[in-house]
């Protein structure tokens, strides 16, 4: 039986690579790539010649079979998202949970992943938080935010640059006490963008602007519970 490597990647700056995660990405038999271009972005400058196949949102039993019989053959091989840890909010899950069913040894590879880059600097009690990950676009949408207001401890979930208003409107029409929100747009890249404050003024200054780019990730907070 060979080994799956979960591994670690970047989230924007490539420098936040481990020594590790470089080490595995090129010693192992295969790479699995939730998107290719961007895995390929990352082996290119740091020269790693291990072939990498697709495993993605979309990849059905088949392709989780495919690599399993690898891993079955004796092949290691490295799991990576398209950005930060594999199996947080990520397809990863599904490869992981076989490999688990079928006795595969799994080796974590930590690194970077965008929740704890954003509570690492969010100036809020993390020692317990509830992680969300991505809303719904639509079922569930509502409910789920009141769901997150409801909790007596800090809130953590990513979304969308096209949804990011709608999702603080909704957050300030459901609130039922005043909520801080700290807002980490692009983390690590060159247009990284930290905002702290109550959500209504968060979403006043987002309203402001033509456009809005990135991805997002939110904290959010009762602000009277806050210590």
């Amino acid at each position: 039986m060979g080994k799956l490597f979960v591994v670690a990647t970047p989230i924007g700056n490539l420098e936040d690579i481990t020594l590790r995660a470089l080490r595995i990405l090129k010693e192992v038999d295969l790479i699995a790539a939730e998107d290719t271009r961007t895995t390929r972005k990352l082996t290119s400058r740091f020269d790693i010649a291990t072939p990498i196949v697709t495993y993605f949102q979309h990849s059905g039993p088949v392709q989780v079979k495919k690599i399993i019989d690898e891993l079955g053959t004796g092949k290691d091989i490295a799991l990576v998202s398209e950005a930060g840890t594999p199996a947080i909010s990520d397809p990863g899950t599904i490869l992981v949970a076989e490999a688990v069913k079928q006795g595969i040894e799994i080796v974590p590879i930590p690194g970077v992943a965008a929740v704890t880059a954003l509570a690492s600097v969010a100036g809020q009690p993390v020692d317990r938080f509830a992680f969300y990950g991505f809303l719904p676009q639509k079922k569930g949408r509502e409910r789920l935010i009141k769901q997150m207001l409801a909790e007596d401890k800090t809130v953590i979930f990513y979304e969308s640059p096209h949804r990011i208003i709608k999702t603080l409107q909704q957050i300030s029409k459901a609130k039922s006490e005043p909520v801080e929100v700290v807002l980490g747009r692009e983390l690590t890249k060159k247009f990284e963008e930290i905002m702290r404050g109550r959500v209504e003024d968060i979403l006043a200054k987002l309203e402001e602007r033509e456009q809005i780019k990135g991805e997002f990730v939110v904290l959010l907070r009762k602000a009277k519970r806050r210590t």
